[in-house]
This record gives C-alpha cells, structure tokens and sequence, in this order.
C-alpha cells in the first residue's frame, strides 16, 4: 500500500519535517535550531511542516551527538524576590539561544558553594551566578572550569565576566531624589558587609556629601532581609527623633521598615519618605507602591546570557565588564518632608 506521508506510529523525524517542507534536512536543522541562514519564507515553511506533523526534537540524542548540554547553571537565593524575577528573565534569554536552565538554590542551610557544585555535577556548561558572596579568587578558580559570568557584583578579576547596575550612582538617585524634595535628614539603612553593599552605602556617603549634608549622614546596621529594615525603624523610633526621609539597601529592608513605621503610626510619605533598591516583585505591589531603584533586569539578563553565548559559542576569551545605569522608579512612599 501506499504510503503519502511519514509513518503515524513512529515518532516524526528531522528528515520528514525536511521532505514535508520541500528544503534540504540541513536548512530544516537550521531553521528548528533557530540558526542564522535561511530566509523567512523557508523558515515558515520548515516551522508550519513541524507543527502539522507534531515534531519535536530528540533534544538528547542531539546534545549527545554533539557532546554539549546547552545548559546554563543558575545559583539563586531562594529567599530573595529579586532573583525569581531575574531567573525568569534568564530564562527566557537563554531560550532564545537554545540554551535551558539548571537551578541550584542557596538557602538557610545550603550555601554558594555547594549550589555551584551541584551545577557542576549537572554538565553545566557556563555558570550566571546572582549576587555571589563567593571571594574574588574562588570565582577566578571556577572560571578556569567552565564560564562563569556575575551578575550583580563588581569582581576584581582576571577572567569572571560581570554584568551589573551602577549601585553606587542608583543610591545616589535616590538620595538626590529626596533632597530635591526637600529632605535633608536622610538616614541609609545598611546591608552588611558584602561588596554590594559597599558599593551601597559608598554612595549615599558620597552623595550626601556632594550636596552640602554630611553633617546629617546616619547608617543603621542591617542585612538583605525584611527583619533588618523593622530593626532599623524600631531604633529610629525608640530614638524619638526620626529622619524625613530612609534609604534602605533593598526593597525587603524597605518593607520591614515600612511596616513597623506603619504599624507604630507613622504616616509615609507624610512624616518620613522611604526608597528601597531593587524595583522587584514586592515594591509594584499596590499596598507597598514603594519608590525604588531599577537595576533594570531585563537587560543585566540578557548581556548576562550574551556573554555566555559569546564565550561558548563565539570563542570570546577576554573577560568583560558591563555596567548598566540604575534608574530611579518614583511611587508612593516618597513626598515633600512635613512643613516644607
């Protein structure tokens, strides 16, 4: 008998989606690869043959075949609203590429370093690292194994790709922000010792200092989590001489802050402003509405896959730096100070 097209019970191979298309397997391989080349005419041709015949590729024969994973590790910390939404914007990056994902997790009682060689066990064949605490030398050593880019983080280093906001210039903002406003208390509420947040709290010292207010200059000790911004609302309150305006690390710092000032009475933006760091999820919520420092995600995500792509795929070698501009996001925790 007959048969017009491929077999029903067997799986639809590349070769079928090429005959169905009338093109050659070799641009049909392009096109389902997302490889430069074709025109746009075999492209939807080769597209529409596949999904009429419900193709889908044996993405681990091909892996196998070419001895690669195409996959990108991705060390996170759980607890951190900023990372979900910068993974899920990695995510869609690398698929662009042809690239997936592989998640490790730092959490209460899993560190850096055992969610990186967690990823290494997985054939990860680059590692996009958020916000690492890892020294400057581990990175280095790690970058000798495989690629590695940072995200979020200056690095002193001779080979770790960094892509990263400009955090000392988004404080800033924030801090010119306010006193354009009228501020001239303006307290910065702290996130402890790491590089990030160095580079934090240099720029609100220097910032302040620029602008005639040193002499007003006030760092509360604090950390990355919501219960470090509550301490800090709790001593400012029990001081009984609150500023007119906070700068906090980060937007959980913010939060924290947010609802203990709340909760004590104390009406924001009318008594005291607040700017937080980050624009994640939680500042957009409507309740919070807080006023916020973008690092701009989408684009910290995309040079971050890019430069995995460049190094796997293009061969680059030489380490690159990417620093991108902060941009201040103006909502509803911030307004004149009381009286002026």
């Amino acid at each position: 008998m007959d048969v017009d097209g491929p077999d029903p019970v067997r799986r639809p191979r590349l070769q079928d989606v090429a005959a169905e298309a009338g093109v050659s397997t070799a641009s049909a391989s392009l096109v389902l690869r997302g490889a430069p080349g074709p025109g746009s005419a075999t492209r939807e041709r080769v597209l529409d043959a596949a999904a009429r015949l419900g193709y889908r590729p044996d993405r681990a024969a091909s892996l196998l075949a070419r001895r690669r994973s195409r996959l990108i590790g991705v060390v996170m910390d759980v607890r951190s609203t900023f990372h979900a939404q910068l993974v899920e914007d990695v995510h869609e990056a690398a698929d662009e590429h042809g690239y997936d994902l592989v998640l490790s997790t730092v959490t209460r009682t899993r560190d850096e370093e055992r969610a990186v060689e967690t990823l290494l066990d997985s054939r990860c064949e680059a590692l996009v690292l958020l916000g690492p605490e890892l020294p400057a030398e581990r990175l280095d050593a790690l970058d000798r194994q495989l690629p590695v880019v940072v995200v979020g983080r200056p690095v002193p280093s001779a080979g770790v790709d960094v892509v990263r906001v400009a955090d000392d210039e988004g404080v800033a903002q924030a801090v010119e922000h306010l006193a354009g406003l009228g501020h001239r208390r303006i307290t910065y509420v702290d996130g402890g010792r790491g590089v990030i947040a160095a580079g934090r709290r240099g720029g609100y010292e220097r910032a302040m200092r620029r602008l005639g207010l040193a002499q007003q200059l006030q760092v509360l000790p604090g950390d990355a989590g919501e219960e470090s911004g509550a301490r800090a609302a709790r001593a400012l309150l029990a001081a009984g001489d609150l500023p007119t305006a906070v700068v906090t690390y980060n937007d959980h710092s913010a939060v924290g802050l947010l609802d203990v000032l709340l909760r004590s009475g104390v009406d924001v933006p009318g008594a005291v402003s607040v700017v937080g760091f980050d624009d994640s999820p939680l500042a957009r919520l409507a309740h919070i509405d807080l006023t916020t420092v973008s690092q701009e995600s989408d684009e910290l995500t995309r040079l971050a896959v890019q430069a995995v792509v460049e190094r796997l795929d293009g061969g680059r070698s030489e380490r690159r730096e990417v620093v991108v501009p902060p941009r201040l996001v103006v909502r509803g925790t911030t307004g004149p100070p009381a009286g002026g």
